[in-house]
Parts: C-alpha cells; sequence; structure tokens
C-alpha cells in the first residue's frame, strides 16, 4: 500500500509526505516547487530509472550515464496527451546497450507501476467528510 499526505503549509504552499518522512514541495507556477503535472512526470521517469538501472547493473552493465527527460502538453485545459521518456545515456559498449534497449523496453512495457497504471487508466475514488 502505497500513501502520501498532502497539506498546506504555513506560508500558503503544499508539501507532500511519505511514511518515512521524505517531503516534496508543491504548488503552482511559483520559483522552488513542483506542480502537480510535474510531480506526475517525476513519478513515471522515476519508475523507469530505479526499475532500468539496476537490472541493466544486475547484467553486468553499469551505465556511464544514465539520465531521462519525461515531456507531455495539456490536449485540454484538464487532459495530458501523450507522455514521452526519453533517455539520456552514455553507454560502455554496443554489448551495454544491447542490454539497457531491451531491458528499458521491458520495463515500459511490464514493470514501470507508474507507467502501467497510466496506460490502463485506474479508478480515482473520492471521499469527503460527511456533515455532522
Amino acid at each position: 500500500m502505497a500513501n502520501v499526505r498532502v497539506e498546506r503549509t504555513e506560508d500558503g504552499g503544499f508539501v507532500a509526505t511519505n511514511a518515512r518522512g521524505a517531503q516534496v514541495r508543491m504548488g503552482g507556477a511559483e520559483e522552488g516547487v513542483f506542480t502537480p503535472v510535474e510531480l506526475l512526470l517525476a513519478a513515471l521517469g522515476g519508475c523507469h530509472i530505479v526499475t532500468v538501472e539496476p537490472l541493466t547493473a544486475k547484467r553486468g552493465h553499469r551505465l556511464v550515464r544514465l539520465a531521462m527527460e519525461v515531456s507531455g502538453s495539456k490536449v485540454q485545459p484538464d487532459l495530458l496527451g501523450p507522455l514521452t521518456v526519453r533517455y539520456d545515456v552514455e553507454l560502455p559498449s554496443e554489448e551495454a546497450g544491447e542490454v539497457f534497449r531491451a531491458v528499458a523496453q521491458r520495463v515500459h512495457e511490464k514493470y514501470c507501476t507508474v507507467g502501467r497504471t497510466l496506460e490502463e487508466g485506474t479508478e480515482v475514488r473520492l471521499e469527503i467528510p460527511s456533515r455532522d
């Protein structure tokens, strides 16, 4: 079970906190915070990269550089269109490149929970406290 608490801070901003105490500041387009859409993109990229890296290394290929960029645009004011995950890698060898490409493809198709959830669609349930 994953659980994150999001709340307004004293300064009027917002912060998400997980059960381990890590925090991410969020808000609109102001300096120094992520927007909710940027956090969604970060979650997708993070899911890919934290899965690809150990699987590639486990196969004996530590990549010289492993980074990525995730992008998307709104197709409606409240809806993103297709998202693009673009890797930026420096490979130590062609064999490492073959392993990396195979692993990255499998992660995209099978192992990235965030990506698979976005592609399949997941019901979002809303619970609002009743009046007392």
